[in-house]
């Protein structure tokens, strides 16, 4: 029996405010409110919130067999909150329906598993706690940013506890094979790899309503049919795209959303099954080991990191970025902190790319860069004012060692002076008896 596994990618950056060089130091708040707001509000009127009922409908009347995944980044859910409460709702439904897994993603959907494991480990963290107080769910597969992943990312997962990892089925990874089945890693041979369909995937997302694609006009029917084409052996098709497929990069009006709600129909009536990642990682056995000795994205046609940090611009910014991650960990500062987590996310660095930016109101990739390392900038001086980047990180370090044990032993001291000063009167008490 096929199994079907689709996911669904939900994430947008803040929108930055241009920010100029004068600002440096007078202006530490770098979000453009207004911007950032309709936008959010754009995506669930036009996507999130159809594609969601969408999903409801779909559980509903295939009577639970239609089960699916949803990659929620933190940022996205503090968005919603603020923004959009009632998206919110509906996510708790989709979860509360047992149907829907919630898969493990970086906060703010940055390249820190590239460039730092411990803030990799950090996000993945915060936004599984958030997806535990909103929706009671925590899961052990991860759908990476972009879905990178490497060998040497693997260990790093795996170690955290991550069973399952989601990838790209890319072609100069696999070779011959096919992305149809489960993997096991090659540097982590207990964590499962589910890779990417990207033809039936991109079929979706970007051929849908394309009249020169040779599969045009696509519905439901023959979409099933394609997969049922598929060799007999092969045990899961992964289709994952962005939620934005569904009603902004597609319109309604293709009928996207009638063609996706048909599918449990046509998949049920050729014995196809839907399944999570988790589950299908559960009840399939690994059919190969795939080997990745350079990181891996859905991104480009090159389906590596090069669209974010292949040029001077890129690199850059991150490397400056990243070279603060151990003095931001350190510090206490909860604003600092949340500007570090969201100048991290990836779509800025999306920004600065001569070839492809994407959708983006900058002029260029340079007047990108110009608006980003402005703000970066001011970021950076109030990390020095904390922790001043004349002193050594391993220096750094012990002084904040000392620090701790201090305050530590400060604690230990005000107990034990708490204790005695509750044990006084007793003692007093004691002795008035005696007399």
């Amino acid at each position: 029996m096929k199994n079907i596994c689709f996911c669904f990618q939900m994430h947008a950056p803040y929108r930055m405010k241009r920010y100029r060089f004068f600002e440096i130091g007078q202006d530490h708040y770098y979000y453009d409110d207004m911007l950032t707001e309709e936008h959010v509000i754009w995506l669930v009127h036009t996507s999130y919130m159809p594609l969601c009922r969408t999903l409801q409908e779909m559980i509903r009347l295939s009577k639970g067999r239609f089960h699916c995944a949803l990659s929620v980044s933190g940022v996205m859910l503090e968005m919603l909150q603020q923004y959009a409460p009632e998206m919110i709702d509906v996510l708790k439904d989709l979860a509360d329906s047992g149907c829907v897994e919630f898969v493990a993603t970086p906060y703010s959907q940055s390249l820190a598993t590239v460039y730092s494991d411990t803030e990799a480990a950090e996000q993945l963290q915060s936004q599984q706690a958030m997806v535990k107080q909103l929706f009671n769910q925590q899961s052990t597969t991860i759908c990476n940013t972009e879905l990178i992943y490497s060998d040497e990312i693997a260990i790093s997962l795996y170690q955290q506890g991550y069973k399952t990892v989601m990838t790209e089925g890319a072609k100069h990874v696999l070779s011959w094979k096919s992305p149809n089945y489960v993997y096991s890693s090659a540097s982590a041979p207990k964590m499962k790899m589910l890779l990417r369909n990207s033809n039936l995937s991109d079929e979706l997302a970007f051929h849908f309503a394309d009249p020169d694609w040779h599969n045009y006009p696509m519905d439901a029917e023959r979409y099933i049919e394609q997969l049922a084409a598929l060799p007999e052996d092969e045990q899961v098709v992964n289709i994952w795209v962005g939620a934005e497929t569904f009603g902004i990069r597609q319109h309604a009006m293709t009928g996207i959303f009638d063609f996706l709600k048909a599918l449990p129909y046509f998949a049920l009536e050729q014995d196809m099954s839907f399944t999570t990642p988790s589950e299908a990682a559960k009840k399939l056995a690994t059919k190969d080991v795939v080997v990745a000795p350079y990181p891996i994205t859905w991104a480009g046609e090159a389906k590596d990191l090069s669209i974010y940090n292949g040029n001077d611009l890129q690199q850059e910014a991150l490397q400056k970025l990243f070279a603060v991650a151990e003095r931001v960990h350190l510090c206490k500062d909860k604003q600092l902190k949340h500007d570090w987590l969201l100048l991290q996310d990836v779509n800025y660095m999306h920004y600065m790319n001569h070839i492809d930016q994407g959708a983006t109101h900058y002029e260029s990739a340079y007047d990108a860069f110009i608006n980003y390392m402005n703000i970066l900038s001011d970021f950076l001086q109030r990390v020095d004012e904390q922790y001043p980047t004349t002193i050594e990180n391993e220096e750094l370090n012990e002084l904040l060692k000392t620090i701790q044990n201090q305050e530590k032993e400060i604690e230990r001291l005000e107990k034990q002076l708490n204790e005695a000063k509750k044990a006084a009167p007793k003692k007093t008490c004691a002795k008035k008896a005696e007399k």
